[in-house]
């Protein structure tokens, strides 16, 4: 896909962060628009800002985690539009808690988001892809699907489980040979309303010696690497020339590297600094921040 002018993009997650900047950013290169979130006074934002490019642009409030919605969502687009050539798998949450302890109250609740919602959305607009002639599907993991961090068990799990996922598909469709490709996009830190918006457990806030308010402004100082809008590009760059994973600022590219090269043993530095932060002995939990 080397340009985006008229082409039709459907968008999760896109009422803040990422999701609204890659909207805006494909609304500037001439791309429809088909719009979801839970967030709705966000979502119709976010409209009104790619509008503003005279642009076709719907929107649809939705829970990722619905599949017969993400469905009814798919037919509907394709009814407004005409064709879809690009599902943007984007919507996701964050959740800290200690791996033995966490709820599975809670880990469903981010697994419904963050890897059944990428499946909801691959499965549900793969068929309108295949049929624009045209198509690809983006993925969003993490950095942290290519590492572990203590205190992301439930994190890592879906931001895993969406890297494995899309590899796996994006080599399907390359033996089917069919006019659609799949790229993983692993962002560091980027300034969104994560954090904001993530599910702590109290023990781990407690940990820290701080309050729960202190904990979250902290994590957001500490994931303000890379700005929405940089983001956006950096995805976009990779979509452009078919890239089958896309690293998202330059904290992404040295970990990644650090991963590569010491295998496993990056846990021993991961720890190190986990310890630093809370400024506690080996048996501290860390309050690590999460990214992407």
């Amino acid at each position: 896909m080397r340009n985006f002018k008229g082409k039709v993009a459907a968008i999760t997650g896109a009422a803040s962060g990422m999701g609204r900047s890659l909207a805006v950013e494909l609304a500037r290169r001439g791309c429809e628009l088909a719009l979801s979130d839970r967030n709705a006074e966000g979502l119709q934002q976010t409209a009104q800002m790619c509008a503003a490019h005279a642009v076709k642009v719907t929107t649809q409030t939705l829970d990722v985690a619905d599949r017969a919605a993400v469905f009814a969502w798919a037919r509907s687009t394709d009814e407004a539009h005409g064709k879809i050539n690009l599902i943007f798998n984007n919507a996701g949450v964050a959740h800290t808690a200690s791996a033995s302890t966490a709820s599975i109250e809670d880990f469903e609740w981010i697994m419904g988001i963050n890897f059944w919602g990428v499946v909801h959305g691959t499965q549900a607009f793969l068929p309108y892809l295949r049929a624009s002639g045209e198509g690809h599907v983006i993925n969003l993991s993490s950095l942290f699907g290519l590492m572990a961090m203590p205190t992301q068990s439930t994190y890592n799990a879906t931001k895993f489980a969406v890297r494995g996922y899309t590899e796996a598909l994006r080599m399907e469709l390359e033996l089917e040979g069919v006019p659609v490709s799949a790229t993983a996009i692993h962002p560091g830190g980027v300034a969104t309303n994560i954090v904001n918006a993530s599910r702590i457990d109290q023990q781990i806030v407690a940990s820290t010696g701080q309050d729960e308010e202190t904990h979250r402004r902290r994590a957001n100082k500490l994931i303000n690497v890379t700005s929405p809008d940089a983001a956006a590009l950096q995805i976009l760059a990779g979509v452009e020339r078919n890239a089958r994973r896309v690293l998202v600022g330059k904290d992404a590219w040295v970990m990644d590297k650090l991963v590569r090269v010491m295998g496993s043993a990056y846990q021993t530095l991961v720890l190190r600094r986990a310890r630093q932060m809370l400024g506690g002995g080996d048996k501290t939990r860390s309050a690590a921040p999460k990214v992407g």
